[in-house]
């Protein structure tokens, strides 16, 4: 990394450090297991603060990503990894057709939920969309992986498309991981039946009522469709 970017993260560790709370990161990590130290800066006002580090203007260079969002990763508070995932957002109309593995990084490094999520959504989704030739390629090898977060964005990358939905590829992530045990698993079935619900709400109850589906699962994809029905 140049040292424009060192002084840049360097100036962000300071900012953070300066609007720490000492209560709400006990609370914060209590409410993500204890898995994650925090500075205790709550989300709104994280992003407000980080905002001047994500203006145009002063971004990094692209080639430096990959070096930025390891050191980011590589720093023990779960707010860098929150400013690194929003940072590489800012990138998604350079991706180039290698940032798939940067991605993966990301999934599979501290992964948890709310990193997770958010590049499955933000970042590989829009990944795909740019490159949909490498999509089955990466989603067949992620189902195999065994690594549930990687398996998780299978299932999830495409809660933004809308009626874009390639719905193969989201039957054939079910297919594969149905019948687990995994609550983030399950939760995700659901989760992406769910959404598409809204775009096709038949579609969806024909393959829940005809799909053997965990309960979690099952009450997840049907709980808008049943809201609606009263």
């Amino acid at each position: 990394m140049i040292d424009s970017t060192l002084k840049s993260l360097h100036d962000l560790l300071l900012v953070f450090e300066q609007n720490a709370d000492t209560e709400i990161a006990r609370q914060q990590k209590a409410y993500m297991k204890g898995r994650f130290e925090y500075f205790g800066i709550k989300a709104p006002d994280r992003k407000q603060l980080q905002k001047p580090f994500l203006v145009k203007a002063f971004l990094p260079r692209k080639n430096e990503l990959q070096d930025i969002v390891e050191w980011l990763w590589g720093q023990e508070q779960r707010e860098f990894q929150m400013y690194g995932q929003e940072l590489v957002q800012k990138f998604v109309k350079d991706f180039e057709r290698n940032d798939i593995k940067l991605m993966e990084y990301m999934v599979v490094t501290k992964s948890w939920w709310d990193s997770v999520d958010f590049i499955a959504s933000n970042l590989i989704g829009e990944y795909f969309k740019k490159f949909p030739e490498a999509k089955d390629f990466n989603i067949d090898r992620w189902l195999k992986s065994d690594n549930i977060w990687l398996q998780r964005v299978c299932l999830i990358f495409q809660l933004k498309y809308g009626s874009d939905t390639d719905v193969m590829t989201l039957i054939k992530a079910i297919d594969f991981l149905n019948g687990t045990n995994e609550f983030f698993i399950n939760k995700a079935i659901g989760w992406a039946l769910r959404q598409y619900g809204k775009v096709d709400p038949d579609w969806v109850v024909d393959f829940v009522d005809n799909t053997e589906l965990s309960q979690l699962s099952r009450k997840e994809a049907l709980k808008l469709i049943s809201q609606a029905c009263g």
